[in-house]
């Protein structure tokens, strides 16, 4: 019998790892600041995640894609991971939740 993966349960797994990470400069989580463009998992529990970062000189350009990629790989579900770096489009306020904008005393 084949076992069948719920890639949306996953999917929300993955979430709440992302919403541990923050950026280092910035008082609110990865997936709330709008760094997070999509999360891609197929039926061989490779994750595929595309970002992007406040600016592309961002001090954390080297170490914040890695801390994503072994905290989602630290998931049991999860096989493999892969962060894809992308600025198109580029990241700008509005990919912000409310949430975090209230956070940061923008409402």
């Amino acid at each position: 019998m084949e076992t069948t993966i719920d890639t949306n349960a996953l999917g929300e797994k993955i979430v709440k790892v992302l919403k541990t990470i923050y950026d280092p400069e910035i008082p609110v989580d990865i997936y709330e600041l709008g760094l997070i463009y999509d999360v891609f998992v197929n039926e061989d529990y490779d994750v595929k995640i595309l970002m992007t970062l406040t600016t592309p000189n961002c001090p954390v350009a080297e170490t914040l894609p890695l801390e994503v990629e072994e905290k989602v790989k630290s998931l049991n579900d999860v096989k493999s991971a892969e962060v894809e770096i992308t600025f198109d489009p580029p990241w700008s306020q509005d990919l912000m939740s409310e949430e975090a904008k209230l956070e940061l005393g923008m409402l």
